[in-house]
């Protein structure tokens, strides 16, 4: 580790070239590379945290370039998948640190393999239910995360450590189907700098050993003016920390479909472990319509039915109204 590269932040009194060891020894996991989490991942990339897992199941597009600061153009042109474009970006202005890329769909079967070996887990997702999922995962395996949402001009943020209160005591449920989303709410790029810069401060706080986490929910509103702590009290009755029940980790894998925030595609999941032959699946589509594959991801269009299919089996049906055609058109030109 070249100590000079720290200078400016070693020079803060509570971090100090000792803290700067400890990030540098430091393993984080980012969960989402869009809005949040390209920020999380720019900042602690910047700050010298040693190794950096960088996750997500998708691929760059224009939209996304409004908000989600380590892309461009290219990226968008491309396709390239979010962790691997993240990867490449962060390589260029950090060479000394780790970086791993992992092209997956979070879910109860990989949650615990993903974050086992991480001093702090950050949410950079873009739906409740995988912070469900996050929250229990890291309190059964007992590591400390961040969690960060933003719909709009607003979000909030907090830390959860083993013990104190979590996720869980702030949301009791799972909003039901219909509640607002970034396609229907919009979602300012300066909100999701604010939050996404305060998940990386608690992230260094809590690598570095500080007595100074935000264990509150902080709620800000850039459009409003106003910014807020909401005192969060550990909930004796919360199913995870209060009676260490794991719904989501205890669901049996299956197939799934699940909508992609903002956009007329839906991610489809199948239901055993599998790995693609991208060269013979594109020997297999050729016939069928226009069909080219890089070593991330294979890309078919037949002028009515469009798609990525990825590695492990995924596959994001593109220009679809709803899950029983996503899941047709799997079945139709994936099948497995």
């Amino acid at each position: 580790m070249n100590p000079g590269r720290y200078s400016r932040q070693t020079a803060f009194a509570r971090l100090g070239k000792a803290g700067q060891q400890k990030l540098f020894a430091a393993r984080a996991v980012i969960i989402g590379v869009g809005a949040l989490g390209t920020v999380i991942a720019n900042n602690l990339c910047r700050a010298g945290v040693g190794h950096l897992r960088l996750i997500d199941r998708d691929y760059v597009e224009l939209n996304n370039l409004q908000r989600q600061v380590l892309f461009d153009e290219d990226d968008a042109a491309k396709e390239t998948p979010k962790a691997i474009a993240a990867a490449e970006h962060l390589s260029k202005i950090n060479s000394e640190i780790a970086l791993e890329p992992v092209i997956a769909d979070v879910n109860s079967s990989n949650i615990e393999e993903l974050i086992k070996d991480a001093d702090v887990a950050l949410d950079g997702s873009d739906n409740m239910e995988i912070r469900f999922l996050i929250n229990e995962a890291c309190h059964k395996l007992r590591i400390p995360w961040v969690y960060g949402g933003v719909l709009g001009s607003a979000g909030n943020c907090m830390t959860v450590l083993p013990g104190g209160p979590c996720f869980r005591c702030f949301v009791p449920d799972i909003p039901a189907p219909g509640y607002p989303t970034c396609s229907s709410a919009g979602v300012l790029n300066m909100a999701a700098g604010i939050i996404a810069s305060m998940e990386s401060a608690e992230a260094v706080k809590i690598i570095t050993g500080s007595a100074e986490p935000n264990c509150q929910v902080f709620v800000l509103d850039v459009w409003n003016n106003t910014a807020e702590y909401v005192l969060l009290q550990k909930d004796p009755d919360c199913p995870v920390c209060g009676r260490g029940e794991y719904e989501l980790l205890g669901r049996l894998r299956e197939s799934y479909t699940t909508s992609l925030c903002g956009r007329d595609e839906y991610q489809v999941v199948p239901g055993r472990k599998t790995r693609i032959d991208f060269s013979e699946f594109e020997a297999k589509l050729r016939n069928a319509g226009n069909v080219s594959h890089t070593k991330f991801m294979l890309s078919f269009s037949d002028g009515r039915i469009e798609f990525n299919l990825f590695a492990d089996g995924r596959a994001i049906i593109k220009n679809v109204k709803d899950e029983r055609t996503a899941r047709s058109a799997y079945a139709e030109y994936i099948g497995l």
